[in-house]
């Protein structure tokens, strides 16, 4: 790819090590950026890092994004390495799905902690690394725009974190720093293919107008798109990327 949209910037990828956070960064690596990449598992980090073989363009931090003191060591070693940030991709999360009656007060608390807790924090301490006329996106997801049994609690945090590009994107309006989500519908990750058993595929596919699952890369070029000056009118906004899911039903005629 020659593109180089992001050359000279930096941007922050949480949850990096896999799946949607891992193409994107990827991506804005072969864009030109210098690419910071956070994951729980130490291991995880760095085959991510070998994978990406970025060299010194990639800065793997160790932590999680539900630990405030784990956000503070990653925002100082952005700011020792780099000195600030221009692109915010707030990607970790984490997936549960089970009817209403079978939550625990422990699933509960660990949705949010991560999904919304976590992306709120990541965001309170990373707005200040970040340049004027920056760009972050928050990755929610397509539960929060049509129900889905079984999803109470993952598909709220989500509908929280969409809500979050509406406030920051006013708050952050004198800087210029744009928020955005994005709603992946069924993205073939490492986390769908942990909770949707193989024999569900098939009937998942058909709900599906575009008639195959999303790639990562589908959610990677989106974001890519939504941090580039070519999505620079472009704020507040959710980018519903499902192949249909949300807004169809798949279905023959004649």
């Amino acid at each position: 790819m020659t593109n180089s949209r992001f050359d000279g910037k930096i941007a922050l990828i949480t949850g990096g090590t896999s799946g949607m956070g891992l193409a994107t960064a990827r991506r804005l690596l072969a864009e030109g950026a210098e690419v910071v990449i956070t994951g729980r598992d130490k291991t995880r980090l760095d085959a991510a890092v070998e994978e990406l073989d970025g060299g010194d363009r990639v800065l793997a931090v160790r932590g999680d994004v539900a630990n405030l003191a784990d956000l503070d060591t990653l925002t100082a070693a952005i700011r020792n390495r780099y000195g600030r940030l221009d692109v915010v991709f707030a990607n970790a999360g984490a997936a549960s799905f089970q009817p209403n009656g079978e939550v625990t007060e422990a699933d509960f608390d660990r949705l949010v902690d991560i999904n919304f807790k976590g992306v709120f924090f990541t965001l309170q301490k990373t707005v200040p690394l970040l340049s004027d006329h920056g760009a972050i996106v928050i990755n929610a997801s397509w539960t929060l725009h049509r129900g889905l049994a079984g999803a109470s609690v993952y598909a709220a945090t989500k509908a929280a974190v969409h809500n979050l590009s509406y406030t920051f994107a006013g708050e952050l309006a004198p800087r210029r720093i744009r928020v955005n989500s994005v709603s992946p519908g069924y993205i073939e990750t490492p986390m769908f293919h942990s909770e949707v058993p193989a024999e569900d595929h098939a009937g998942v596919v058909a709900g599906v107008a575009a008639g195959r699952l999303g790639t990562a890369e589908d959610v990677a070029d989106a974001v890519a798109f939504l941090a580039s000056r070519e999505a620079s009118y472009i704020n507040g906004q959710d980018l519903i990327i499902d192949g249909g899911l949300v807004a169809t039903v798949p279905g023959a005629t004649g």
